[in-house]
């Protein structure tokens, strides 16, 4: 089955990030927007009991309200860190960050997204079912928590020599 390719306005970092990934290059603005949507819920509820009053207490509504709003702006903030590793929005910042990293990581002879346990096909059918699964959290949030070694881009650009240049050394 072929791959497939997707249109991107700026360079793609990783096509199936780790979970650990997406977290750690969260911007400021992404804890905002967690932030945000962690308030707005229970401010919602709030206004919408000063437009109709009821004779209940809202303790509970306010702390499942709370509850909600930070899961959502959890998975709203993942979402926004996790477009720019696509490169659907600007990731210069994260781009210089990645190479860092992973160069590091090249130089030290360690693999560049990590080791796994699993089998092979067990990584790849895990990379089959996260990609792009930040694109379906309101039906079913999943997150890529296995390393694997499918990611969309050249390991080559991190310094990781391929088996036909070891054999040249």
């Amino acid at each position: 089955m072929p791959e497939k390719v997707v249109e991107h306005p700026y360079p793609l970092i990783d096509a199936d990030p780790h979970f650990s990934r997406v977290v750690r290059y969260m911007r400021p603005s992404d804890y905002a927007v967690w932030a945000g949507s962690t308030a707005a819920f229970p401010s919602g509820i709030y206004l919408w009991e000063l437009a109709a009053p009821t004779k209940t207490s809202l303790r509970t509504a306010f702390r499942l309200g709370g509850l909600l709003g930070f899961v959502g702006g959890f998975l709203m903030a993942y979402q926004r860190s996790s477009f720019r590793f696509w490169g659907w929005t600007e990731n210069k910042a994260e781009e210089e960050k990645d190479f860092k990293e992973l160069s590091e990581r090249a130089r030290q002879g360690l693999p560049l997204y990590g080791e796994s346990d699993q089998p092979l096909w067990v990584q790849g059918a895990a990379y089959r079912n996260s990609a792009f699964s930040q694109l379906k959290f309101q039906t079913f949030p999943m997150f890529n928590f296995v390393n694997h070694p499918y990611h969309g881009t050249d390991p080559a650009k991190y310094g990781v020599k391929t088996d036909a240049q070891k054999e040249e050394q």
